[in-house]
């Protein structure tokens, strides 16, 4: 039987930015020429299993990461999307999609956006007889949050990992001798030797401003209303911005986003990376995570930090050689809502449509402020610990009320002996994990009681004389 061709040019010229390698210097390591190199990153020559090996000995990644990571979430973010009845009735097989997702990855993409486009467009449409029966009468206006799906998708495929940007900030850390726990003090003298900058907590010009920079005068006023750790973080962002911001131009113009609120959108996500990467260096928090089995509120005594904090930037320790435990990390609101998502596992979650009801990340807002977990299996068999917990962002007024989120974490029970929230859970017994699924819409679990819709292009079975404990009933 004739082997399967394998083709990942786009995913090794992604490896060979982020080690800033030439295309001349990484034929030598792999031992080829310049120009098969060049032919294998444009996918016009597959990579044989000696080249494979050699590419995951010189950027010491494991076999199975190499060939899957991005292209497994295009995969699923196609399968969701072909699924509807928009592109025609029966299912893409799953090898079609994986050959489509290999051979142009930048093409899967643009269909991606292409839908999302499609979808705001019909929410307009939909609400547009509503909007025409009001007062202000005419078209709704246009979508305006298709920028920031833009940005959020371009980090969910870079991995949520922007390694020049995260080793500038560990290597910020160790050169000015950071004090970590306790930075704002060492952040406020740095700004203010290194950049002229005087920083001020007080009120700001506006109730809802957390963080004022003004470049003429050289000052910096954080709102009163913020914690400890949120003070910190944006002192770090503004030193990124700051200090670092040829770095985060380089990244931005790589992503080569059509609109300027993209980019304009991207920077401010940049600069957050770093504040994190900063406030948590790599090195130091991945070490501290693994002595700590990874118990979240530990890691914030140790570092000052938040919760989501601790939670997002465990998501990100994916350093090429010194890849930490592969987490997912999402917020989700008191609607259900995803506000930030991303995962470093085999876990995908739906983009478009809510998630699954059953899902731990929706019983947090019952139980307030406490760690929920969860032994849970999506529908390809992988089981996940899933741990929850609500967060609360302060309004700073009667009039401003707080804002609440459910954050989310997990990570496949591969990893349970690693993390202190399997404590007590009984792995080996299939039937104590909670089915769970990514989306009603796409999930093809037949036996759900939750479900809130059938799954799109099934024969929907209606019996008018017996009703089951079901909803819907398909095949």
């Amino acid at each position: 039987m004739a082997q399967k061709k394998i083709f990942l040019g786009y995913k090794l010229r992604r490896l060979r930015d982020q080690r800033r390698l030439s295309q001349a210097a990484l034929a030598g390591l792999l031992e080829v020429s310049p120009s098969y190199l060049n032919q294998m990153e444009n996918n016009q020559r597959p990579l044989t299993v000696p080249v494979l090996l050699r590419i995951a000995k010189v950027f010491d990644l494991d076999f199975a990461s190499l060939v899957e990571d991005e292209e497994a979430r295009l995969i699923a973010d196609l399968r969701e999307v072909m699924n509807d009845p928009l592109f025609g009735k029966g299912q893409i097989g799953l090898n079609e999609l994986r050959n489509a997702a290999g051979a142009s990855p930048e093409l899967a993409k643009r269909v991606l956006m292409l839908y999302q486009d499609y979808q705001h467009l019909n929410e307009r449409m939909l609400s547009l007889p509503d909007h025409l029966a009001s007062d202000s009468g005419g078209m709704p206006s246009a979508a305006t949050n298709f920028p920031y799906e833009a940005v959020r998708d371009y980090f969910y495929y870079c991995n949520n990992y922007f390694g020049a940007l995260d080793e500038a900030a560990e290597s910020l850390v160790e050169r000015e001798g950071f004090q970590l726990g306790d930075m704002q003090a060492d952040l406020v003298e740095y700004l203010r030797r290194n950049h002229d900058v005087t920083v001020r907590v007080g009120a700001t010009e506006t109730e809802s401003a957390m963080r004022k920079f003004d470049e003429n005068s050289r000052s910096l006023v954080l709102s009163a209303l913020l914690n400890g750790p949120t003070r910190v973080f944006h002192l770090a962002h503004q030193v990124a911005v700051l200090g670092f911001h040829h770095l985060i131009e380089e990244v931005v113009e790589k992503a080569k986003f059509n609109s300027e609120d993209a980019r304009v959108i991207c920077r401010v996500g940049l600069a957050n990376y770093f504040a994190g990467a900063l406030v948590l260096p790599y090195r130091v928090f991945a070490a501290e995570a693994r002595r700590l089995r990874h118990d979240i509120e530990l890691l914030q005594s140790r570092f000052g930090a938040s919760f989501e904090q601790v939670c997002h930037r465990l998501s990100t320790l994916q350093r090429p050689g010194e890849a930490g435990l592969p987490f997912y990390f999402v917020r989700v609101d008191m609607a259900g809502n995803i506000t930030k998502r991303h995962s470093a596992t085999r876990f995908h979650f739906t983009r478009f449509g809510g998630a699954c009801p059953l899902w731990n990340v929706h019983e947090a807002f019952a139980q307030p402020g406490k760690i929920l977990v969860q032994l849970a299996r999506m529908p390809d068999g992988v089981a996940y610990i899933c741990i929850a917990r609500t967060v609360t962002k302060r309004g700073g007024a009667y009039l401003r009320p707080r804002r609440h989120f459910a954050i989310g974490l997990g990570c496949e029970t591969a990893y349970a002996s690693e993390i202190v929230y399997s404590r007590g859970l009984d792995l080996a017994n299939e039937q104590t994990a909670v089915p769970i699924g990514v989306n009603c819409r796409i999930c093809e679990r037949d036996d759900c009681q939750q479900r809130a819709f059938p799954p799109i292009g099934s024969h929907i079975s209606v019996d008018e004389k017996n009703r089951s404990f079901i909803p819907y009933l398909f095949s």
